[in-house]
């Protein structure tokens, strides 16, 4: 019983792959938010462009 209680607690993978987890939600919310950025601003460009012409 102290053996599996020892192999439990030294058990570090869940709390890597929590961190992994965390590090791929945070890319992908900056990649989101600057894509949705960069797409207003594209569509703006491309109006302004469009009307001159």
């Amino acid at each position: 019983m102290l053996g599996m209680l020892r192999a439990i607690y030294g058990d570090k993978r869940g709390v890597t792959a929590l961190e992994y987890a965390l590090i791929a939600a945070l890319v992908a919310v900056v990649i989101i938010g600057g894509v949705s950025l960069l797409g207003t601003n594209i569509s703006k460009v491309f109006s302004t462009v469009a009307n001159t012409i």
